[in-house]
């Protein structure tokens, strides 16, 4: 029999949901089917069986777990009836002879308490006895909502006098709601308390993309041909390799312990993607080796997965740099993005919009592609940022290094 505990799926994650279970309770599987989606800060997460066998599901669906709770058992009929006993399947040993003559009167057992590690840990920081604790989890077991719900009973019981502020709020109480912070965007919210620690600038300027803006209207139709959706992001990731492959600082982090600048020699680029419960940076991995249209097809499949929540968490790590895309929501005309660390910096790109250009003291009518390029002052100084803008400005007006993408 195997007990299928939640351990660390990569990236340090402690906690987890438990989304969805694949099979039923109960039911027979065979080794490595995908038997549960746990749901992390960082992606949602299919766990196999480790062997055929039966499955004894402990912990429902939407419930927090975190590392080394058990969530279910798999082995045969017998083994799981002594699991739910609180028995294992290893031989029993024999009685020891006792040496008195008469045996005491049978003494009563007590019952054995049902909880994970992490529940009894609870139970001791909030200062609940577990013996106290009707368990509602299966088989009687107790969980950690058990265990808030008689915390809450009893600092219900002895609660301290109410501050101004909680009578303020116990007045609006029906005009108010508390939204339960998902993992993702609890996730979200550490990562940008630790973006907000980076001292930044912000560079900002301008690309006529008049050039760009042709070149994808005109090859759209054939790459939608190959089932591609053609956008202009493609020619910005590979504009941005080159313009990186010239300042190569910009594709690089801190070491805050060393105060070593570590220069990347691979490019891979984050594109921040918005999902049902919070933004998620996917990554482009050996971009500078990627055609126009195999960086598409990329986005493609990794829109798809944030929207389906099977995004891997190999497939959102590893950013070199990254790009937020904010034109594709339709608004802002410049914004300050936050950095994504350990990247050096964040590059915003705006929505494409009509522009009057002056060409040779006429007015031209064309395209421009507003842009901003927050960095990591520690690392790079703002000439840097310019030259980093000048170049991604010079390959997305230069129609041959489009057309050689093209």
């Amino acid at each position: 029999m195997k007990e299928i505990k939640f351990v660390d799926v990569g990236e340090g994650i402690t906690e987890g949901h438990i989304q969805k279970w694949l099979v039923k309770d109960g039911a027979n599987v065979k080794e490595d089917q995908a038997i549960v989606q746990v749901e992390t800060d960082k992606a949602v997460v299919s766990v196999p069986a480790p062997i055929d066998g039966i499955v004894k599901i402990v912990v429902k669906e939407d419930s927090t777990v975190h590392l080394g709770d058990t969530v279910c058992f798999v082995g045969t009929a017998d083994e799981l009836k002594a699991a739910t006993l609180g028995t294992t399947s290893a031989p029993q040993q024999k009685p020891v002879q006792q040496k008195q003559a008469q045996a005491p009167a049978q003494q009563a057992k007590p019952a054995e308490i049902m909880a994970a590690p992490s529940v009894r840990k609870l139970a001791r920081d909030l200062g609940v006895d577990l013996k106290s604790i009707k368990g509602t989890g299966p088989e009687g077991r107790i969980i950690e909502n058990d265990i808030r719900a008689a915390a809450g009973q009893a600092s219900k019981q002895a609660a301290p006098p109410m501050k101004f502020s909680e009578t303020l709020e116990q007045k609006h109480d029906e005009e108010i709601e508390r939204v339960p912070m998902s993992m993702t965007r609890k996730a979200i919210a550490r990562n940008m308390e630790e973006s907000w620690k980076i001292p930044r600038a912000t560079h900002m300027d301008l690309i006529n993309a008049t050039e760009l803006w042709n070149l994808v209207k005109k090859e759209k139709d054939k790459m939608k041909e190959r089932d591609i959706h053609l956008t202009f992001l493609p020619f910005i990731i590979k504009a941005l390799v080159q313009a990186l492959k010239d300042n190569p600082h910009f594709n690089a982090s801190y070491d805050h312990e060393t105060q070593e600048i570590i220069v990347k020699k691979y490019y891979n680029i984050g594109l921040a993607a918005e999902s049902e419960d919070g933004l998620k940076v996917v990554v482009i991995k050996g971009a500078d080796g990627k055609s126009i249209a195999q960086i598409a097809k990329d986005i493609q499949t990794l829109a798809k997965k944030v929207k389906d929540r099977t995004i891997t968490i190999d497939e959102m790590k590893d950013t070199t740099i990254t790009i937020t895309n904010i034109g594709s929501l339709g608004g802002g005309f410049l914004a300050v993005p936050m950095i994504n660390p350990p990247d050096v910096a964040i590059i915003g790109i705006m929505s494409i919009r009509d522009w009057v250009f002056d060409q040779d003291r006429k007015a031209a009518l064309g395209k421009v592609l507003p842009f901003t390029i927050t960095f990591d002052h520690r690392v790079v100084d703002g000439a840097e940022a310019v030259k980093l803008g000048n170049a991604l400005i010079g390959y997305l007006e230069d129609p041959e290094f489009l057309e050689m993408l093209g």
